[in-house]
């Protein structure tokens, strides 16, 4: 049976280098919104004081990719959606969606302390191919991302 993974994180948590670790490890699809979007349509994001161009672009990259993945699903091979699911309501959506598909779910979530996730991306920011991410928005994200509790990890919710 095919599996849905998720990754779970905030920027700068690991999650695509996990996401590219398990792509080879089951030999699955891996989605990932952020590489096409910058391949598309190079460093977008903090453009616009508003992001408006840069969010819209992601939706649709996300919508395209979900489309690709239950397709892909059907067909018997496992997917990655390395899109970060900031939420429970997101991520009980998906566990619901791949039950609806008969596939299994399994979520991988990338813990890490504030501290070092700016870390991380102050280094990644020095990095070509990357959006640049201010302070600020690290502070924003981190306020609203819901972290996956354990029983929500192993799937007992």
């Amino acid at each position: 049976m095919a599996t849905l993974h998720v990754m779970v994180g905030l920027p700068g948590s690991g999650k695509t280098t996990e996401a590219i670790r398990l792509a080879r490890e089951y030999r699955a699809l891996r989605l990932t919104p952020d590489e096409w979007q910058y391949h598309l349509f190079g460093s977008d994001f903090n453009v616009t004081e508003d992001n408006m161009d840069h969010d819209l672009r992601h939706t649709k990259i996300e919508e395209l990719m979900w489309k690709t993945a239950k397709e892909v699903l059907q067909l018997g091979v496992d997917v990655i959606l390395d899109f970060g699911f900031w939420s429970k309501e997101e991520r009980d959506a998906l566990r619901v969606e791949a039950a609806s598909l008969g596939v299994g779910f399994r979520m991988h979530y990338m813990e890490c302390s504030k501290e070092a996730l700016w870390v991380r991306i102050e280094k990644r920011n020095q990095q070509e191919g990357q959006f640049y991410i201010k302070k600020e928005d690290l502070d924003e994200w981190w306020a609203v991302f819901e972290a996956p509790s354990k029983e929500e990890i192993e799937g007992m919710l």
